[in-house]
């Protein structure tokens, strides 16, 4: 097995086996299949599933590659909550918990995680339900669910006992960065992202909220 897929797979992650490559393709496979009857990401990028959505979801595990609890909020179509849980089975010990309120989205979880007998837990909850039954994690994700300055607060008992966050930003993330240091102080790196020359993923650290905001 050896398409386009793969090639920009192991562009982002090289070594990835060749099992993961498989299950990617397969869980692409299973998402369409339950677009169908459930509206799991915006029709008019489904063309470009791989590479807007699978791809995009991808290049998170690189960025922390050491990191073996994660916790992705607001989980949806399984971006990036899915692609990680498949790519952390190549991982001893590591595990991800997925956060996703609605119903049928999170059946659609529970579904890809046990097809692909991934590390993963789906909490079908509001994320300040989950604030005292989640451990705070290694790493935070987050993709196109609030503003930065709202995720913050979202993730808050999380972000301030130690957590990174990895969240990916759009067109106005410089924007979203300094309206967020009003009431927030934090370490920050910025990468690019390898499909939308537009978008980022913002790397945060050490975030603490600022006395003023309190």
């Amino acid at each position: 097995m050896s398409d386009w897929r793969e090639k920009k797979l192991r562009g982002v992650i090289p070594n990835v086996s060749r099992e993961t490559v498989k299950d990617l393709i397969d869980f692409e496979d299973l998402f369409r299949k339950w677009s169908k009857a459930i509206n799991l990401a915006s029709p008019a990028t489904l063309d470009e599933l791989w590479e807007r959505h699978i791809i995009d979801s991808v290049q998170l595990r690189p960025l922390m590659p050491a990191a073996k609890r994660w916790l992705d909020l607001g989980s949806g179509g399984g971006f990036p909550g899915v692609v990680l849980a498949i790519l952390l089975k190549e991982t001893a010990g590591a595990a991800i918990d997925l956060v996703e309120s609605n119903g049928k989205k999170a059946a659609f979880l529970r579904t890809a995680l046990g097809q692909f007998q991934t590390p993963g837990t789906v909490h079908a909850a509001r994320i300040d339900a989950v604030w005292s039954k989640i451990a705070t994690p290694d790493v935070i994700t987050a993709r196109a669910l609030a503003p930065l300055k709202e995720l913050f607060a979202l993730t808050e008992p999380w972000l301030t006992n130690g957590a990174t966050a990895l969240f990916q930003k759009g067109r106005d993330y410089r924007r979203e960065i300094e309206e967020s240091r009003d009431g927030w102080s934090f370490d920050l790196v910025q990468h690019a992202s390898v499909v939308d020359v537009e978008s980022v993923v913002l790397q945060i650290s050490n975030v603490r909220r600022n006395q003023a905001a309190k």
